[in-house]
């Protein structure tokens, strides 16, 4: 039993659906990471107190491990999946393979692209927000979030990235449900408006944040 999960896994259809149930699991973290930035229009004692709740809460603290798991396993899988899929459709060349060929290759690959760029958004979010919140015990979480988005550089960068989260969602919204063979004729409309709505709500919900500080 094992060793046939284990081959199911190894195959592309298994990988698409470690994918696709990847990517879902990261979709919900981002509703509950929104849910507690909202908490900033209430003012600082309620977004201290929400992120307060959201670091002493052991359920979320042990769900933080598989959330980095799920992270590296979306990016390893998708890369690796990317690679096959150009070899397979013969835009990959062995014979050929050179620099070029590689670099117009990532190029061309949009979902690649805007991983590469959420991940770099990624390790600045963590080395800005993350971080000192999580070790900087003497300043207010609210003040380390608000100060952030009064500088220009970092709001512009902040929405920038959250339109190319939007662009990656919204393909990988509708690939995650065709993966699980939930996308059929019927529902398709309905999965392609979802996950437009889907990616519309999130880019506008934290942008608006970052903009709505920004000039206040």
């Amino acid at each position: 039993m094992n060793i046939s999960c284990l081959n199911i896994f190894q195959s592309s259809i298994g990988k698409k659906i470690l994918m696709a149930f990847t990517g879902i699991f990261l979709m919900i973290f981002l509703l509950l990471h929104l849910s507690v930035n909202l908490f900033l229009f209430l003012g600082e004692t309620a977004f201290n107190e929400a992120v307060f709740f959201m670091r002493k809460n052991i359920i979320i603290r042990i769900m933080e491990y598989f959330l980095a798991s799920g992270f590296f396993i979306h990016i390893f899988m998708g890369i690796k999946l990317s690679i096959k899929n150009n070899i397979s459709k013969g835009n990959i060349n062995f014979k050929y393979l050179n620099f070029n060929s590689i670099i117009n290759n990532f190029i061309n690959s949009k979902m690649i692209i805007t991983g590469i760029l959420i991940l770099c958004f990624l390790i600045l979010h963590l080395i800005n927000f993350s971080f000192p919140m999580k070790y900087s015990n003497n300043i207010s979480d609210y003040y380390i979030v608000t100060s952030l988005f009064k500088n220009p550089f970092y709001t512009s960068i902040y929405i920038f990235s959250f339109i190319i989260l939007g662009i990656h969602l919204n393909h990988g919204f509708q690939s995650s449900f065709q993966s699980l063979g939930l996308s059929g004729k019927k529902n398709i409309i309905w999965i392609k408006r979802l996950g437009c709505f889907y990616f519309c709500f999130i880019c506008i919900g934290f942008s608006s944040i970052a903009i709505w500080f920004f000039f206040n």
